[in-house]
């Protein structure tokens, strides 16, 4: 019996490389299937959409920790200025809302991104049996088109590295022009991540957030690689969309991007993967995404 529990688990990290499975629960479940135009190139949402949800709560993020952003802030005085204005409009709401305020009010990150979106997520058991780890809407209402969370994790360009990091590895994504990411939080897959983190950080600016390696990130959306796959009973009510980071991205917000590159050299946009709702999501529900993605 523990044989046959030890092969099973293994069969469900690897299946999703098999190509005949593939091919098979392609033709069984083509109801459940994501037909994206090439043109569109995987856009449910426009890219401005995205760049704008991201900012406005990474921004919401940087203001809540205002305090341990002084080294940053020294080098950044306009930037500094900005964030003072913002962070004066937040101290008077809190004044109105709250009789004994005093001195800046702190949020968890989680409601951080309810104060920000209306909504929070966090990983739970999963309510399908045997599917381990899920995640759900916590609190609040998510609208259909929404961005509800980040798929972090090592990106790999086609030509490099990975066979020892996606060994019995159930958490590596596959974008369509044929770039990985790397989503696993544990063994290689984590130190690979920290590594190539730690090595292009400038100074006091962190180009990326290593936290969602841990229990409590700092970036409450990063935990888009839990998402289970949908069923014939459990129907899909997200789906992925790739989104490459533009140049233009706030330096000091780039310490919430849950995302890095393997190579430091590369010149190319940081790639990161967003699941964004296909349908309203009431609080309570778990999130389900489809693993297949058909480009027509």
């Amino acid at each position: 019996a523990a044989m046959l529990r030890e092969l099973r688990r293994r069969w469900g990290s690897y299946k999703y490389r098999f190509v005949p499975w593939l091919a098979l629960s392609l033709r069984r479940q083509r109801r459940t299937l994501r037909y994206v135009p090439e043109s569109s190139q995987d856009k449910i949402i426009a890219d401005e959409d995205v760049f704008e949800t991201l900012l406005k709560t990474f921004k919401a993020l940087f203001i809540n920790d205002f305090s341990r952003q002084a080294d940053i802030l020294a080098l950044l005085p306009e930037v500094k200025c900005q964030y003072l204005e913002l962070l004066t409009v937040e101290q008077k709401r809190s004044e109105v809302n709250s009789c004994n305020y005093q001195g800046q009010q702190v949020f968890t990150p989680e409601e951080v991104l309810f104060n920000t979106l209306g909504f929070t997520v966090s990983r739970d058991q999963s309510s399908v049996v045997s599917a381990g780890t899920g995640v759900f809407v916590t609190k609040g209402f998510v609208p259909k088109g929404t961005v509800v969370s980040m798929y972090p994790g090592t990106v790999y360009r086609k030509h490099e590295p990975i066979f020892f990091q996606s060994l019995g590895n159930p958490f590596i994504f596959r974008c369509i022009d044929g770039v990985l990411i790397d989503g696993n939080d544990k063994g290689l897959s984590r130190s690979v991540y920290r590594s190539c983190s730690r090595r292009d950080q400038l100074g006091p600016f962190q180009m990326s957030d290593e936290s969602w390696l841990t229990a409590t990130p700092q970036n409450p959306l990063a935990v888009g690689q839990y998402v289970n796959n949908c069923s014939h009973e459990k129907a899909a009510n997200v789906c992925y969309q790739e989104f490459d980071v533009p140049g233009h991205f706030p330096v000091e917000l780039k310490q919430y991007l849950p995302n890095i590159v393997y190579s430091h050299d590369t010149e190319s946009h940081l790639r990161c993967v967003v699941l964004v709702t296909l349908r309203d999501i009431k609080q309570g529900e778990e999130l389900f995404s489809n693993y297949y993605t058909v480009v027509s």
